[in-house]
């Protein structure tokens, strides 16, 4: 996701000298298989990642958790319906610049959630194609960021 509201320079001076603060969705079917999809773009770029953004400034949890949800599974969340996992840190030595000079810093909301996967359209702009796989996948798949199978953990 490019930054919607700073320009360029200017969010990679943020990224660049203080933490981002954003949710992950832990996204799961009825039978409890995880929602992952293969990043497009940096941080993580080419790993398999749960859906997630950044909160704006100003913004309410709840108005990111269904803004985020909206933009990442093309529906529209509330957070009163997700599990709150924990507050998690990504640290990552690259940016959404590819600027070898700085790394990005999250500090992450995880918030699981079930959903009906008919309901779901899953957009294209971030992610290039998406899977559901069980805990014990997201736990140990290579493929998959080490930063999402943290969640693993916390769904056990």
């Amino acid at each position: 996701m490019t930054n919607q509201h700073l320009p360029v320079d200017v969010f990679a001076t943020v990224v660049r000298h203080a933490p981002l603060v954003s949710i992950d969705l832990i996204v799961r079917d009825a039978a409890g298989l995880v929602l992952t999809g293969l990043r497009t773009n940096r941080p993580a770029q080419g790993a398999w990642f749960v859906p997630g953004g950044r909160i704006a400034k100003d913004e309410r949890l709840d108005a990111a958790f269904a803004r985020i949800s909206e933009a990442e599974l093309g529906i529209g969340l509330a957070r009163r319906d997700a599990r709150f996992l924990g507050a998690y840190e990504h640290l990552y030595t690259d940016n959404f610049s590819a600027d070898p000079t700085f790394g990005t810093h999250y500090v992450v909301l995880g918030y699981a959630i079930t959903v009906d996967r008919a309901a779901l359209r899953l957009p294209r702009d971030q992610h290039s194609g998406y899977r559901w796989v069980d805990v014990a996948t997201l736990a140990s798949d290579a493929s998959i960021h080490a930063n999402s199978q943290a969640y693993a953990a916390a769904l056990a």
